[in-house]
């Protein structure tokens, strides 16, 4: 069996490290873009390269640095490494209701949220049709699905990520190449704690389920529509979100 490649992106996050684990633990050998070098970062990849018996790169690039996001595809290209499946995590949160945040602020987080992305699958994608076989996964979120106060910024450059995603997918398929999303709620990494206690709180009792999400639990729907069981799955947007149907404050992923 041919081993597959994943590129990654924001691949120190907490969603990022489980979708890595889960990747690796089904031989994909591992891609992980991030912003600056880290030594622990780096470390952690070496174990998961020897645990899975795969092969993990650190790439490293900033998403608003076009120059270096475009210089660090190419340069995987010319040493032949293909790009299989796309998981599209690197992403900022942003809380504040719209009169009161500015729209300079509301372009920096869709710079980051949704162009970075996009600027980045054009380039990956240009390989990918060539291929004529691959398989993007972009991390949206419920923000993007639900309104809720507060979401100016960060909802809506989610709700944009779902509609790309829809419209990417009908593009690309022809091509053998298919774009899916998962949507998560709140989930327990890092950047969740920087939501106010109130809003967590009405969150996690808005969820059927009455608790956060596992970062491994949106890992496991990432590989699952990036894998082949899903061979038939394109333009999807997947919930995972403990069953909520509505709440007060919006949803924050790492």
């Amino acid at each position: 069996m041919t081993t597959k490649n994943v590129l990654i992106t924001g691949a120190k996050g907490g969603i990022a490290s489980a979708i890595t684990e889960v990747f690796a633990k089904n031989s994909y050998n591992i891609l992980a873009c991030a912003r600056k070098k880290d030594e622990g970062f780096e470390n952690c990849l070496k174990e998961i390269s020897k645990k899975y018996n795969i092969e993990t790169t650190p790439i490293y690039f900033d998403m608003t640095d076009y120059k270096a996001m475009k210089s660090a595809i190419l340069e995987l290209y010319s040493k032949k490494i293909k790009i299989d499946a796309l998981i599209n995590n690197a992403g900022v949160a942003h809380g504040g209701f719209f009169q009161m945040t500015p729209v300079s602020k509301i372009k920096e987080i869709f710079e980051i949220n949704l162009f970075a992305q996009m600027e980045l699958t054009q380039l990956v994608l240009k390989f990918m049709t060539r291929q004529k076989q691959g398989s993007i996964v972009n991390i949206s979120s419920i923000s993007g699905l639900d309104s809720a106060e507060g979401n100016c910024a960060y909802g809506t450059s989610k709700a944009a990520v779902i509609a790309w995603t829809k419209t990417l997918a009908a593009e690309c398929a022809k091509y053998n190449i298919r774009v899916n999303s998962v949507a998560p709620g709140l989930t327990d990494t890092n950047m969740a704690k920087l939501m106010e206690e109130k809003a967590e709180k009405n969150m996690i009792n808005a969820s059927a389920m009455k608790r956060l999400a596992k970062p491994s639990e949106i890992a496991q729907a990432v590989y699952f529509l990036a894998s082949d069981e899903a061979s038939f799955i394109n333009g999807a947007i997947l919930r995972i979100d403990g069953g909520i149907s509505s709440f007060a404050g919006g949803g924050v992923e790492d």
